[in-house]
């Protein structure tokens, strides 16, 4: 009687254990001080802002066969679609990850202690961008209550893959820059999500507007670069005084392509050993 008390919570605590790969990558940002850290002088402090246009129109949402998984299809009052591409009413474009590519030279800045929260909500992640500095705390959620994983396939950061087998977070850090970092859950193979990491704080994705705004920059010259999950990067050059404002903006249209972030074919979880088909990502 007392080992079958105990059973349920031994093979959960296995099954958590087994699909962790990447267990000992970082698990979280570092409260001590830099004391190398830059600071903008009072007074001198200098902000970029801009718009991501779109030209063209935008795909078709690609419809998502949910009825394996009623408890995320009830989530989505018009049924779920997949939306790489997401045009904004007043012809912008929203999803991009805008940061600063160059003029910081060679100073460093401290990781913030903010946290970033990527939930699994309806079998969808959300956000579906998101930009982090190097060592800033990031939150994986699941609040479906059913199975997901999260499999984040870094190149200059170590790859994980963990398991949720149940409401619960898993914290994580990371502690390189990569633009950008592909996440997917293999349980269900449309869920995709991107991270942007950086090592400053000068980073934005665009929303319902387009619109991005980089606060708090010291005085200088640089190259901003605006990423797109399937329109791939463009950058543009500013300069920016002190306690002045800099403006630019970038123009994505329906013909480009070029960032595509391979995420590999899912694994099929009804047929152990078997990798089912990757979706349908056009032509590349």
């Amino acid at each position: 009687m007392l080992l079958r008390k105990y059973v349920p919570t031994l093979v959960l605590s296995l099954f958590t254990l087994a699909a962790c790969g990447g267990g000992d990558a970082d698990t979280g940002g570092t409260d001590a001080p830099d004391a190398d850290a830059y600071t903008v002088p009072a007074g001198e402090a200098a902000v970029i802002t801009g718009v991501v246009n779109f030209e063209g129109t935008a795909p078709a949402p690609e419809p998502i066969d949910m009825s394996e998984e009623p408890t995320c299809a009830e989530k989505h009052d018009e049924g779920p679609v997949r939306r790489p591409v997401v045009a904004n009413e007043n012809g912008t474009l929203r999803n991009v990850f805008v940061y600063v590519r160059e003029g910081l030279g060679d100073r460093t800045f401290a990781a913030t202690s903010d946290d970033r929260v990527m939930d699994q909500d309806g079998c969808e992640y959300q956000p579906h961008v998101m930009g982090v500095q190097t060592g800033q705390q990031v939150t994986f959620r699941n609040s479906d209550g059913l199975l997901h994983n999260i499999n984040a396939q870094g190149s200059t950061n170590r790859s994980f893959n963990i398991s949720q087998p149940q409401n619960m977070e898993t914290e994580r850090a990371f502690s390189q820059q990569e633009i950008m970092i592909p996440v997917r859950c293999d349980v269900h193979g449309w869920m995709e999500a991107y991270i942007g990491v950086v090592d400053h704080p000068y980073f934005a994705v665009t929303g319902e507007d387009g619109s991005f705004r980089l606060e708090n920059l010291p005085p200088g010259d640089y190259t901003i670069e605006a990423w797109h999950e399937e329109y791939g990067t463009q950058t543009a050059q500013v300069t920016v005084a002190a306690q002045q404002t800099g403006e630019t903006s970038f123009t994505f249209n329906d013909t480009m392509t070029g960032a595509f972030v391979p995420l590999g074919a899912p694994l099929d979880p009804h047929d152990h050993g078997r990798v089912a088909a990757a979706p349908a990502r056009g032509t590349r």
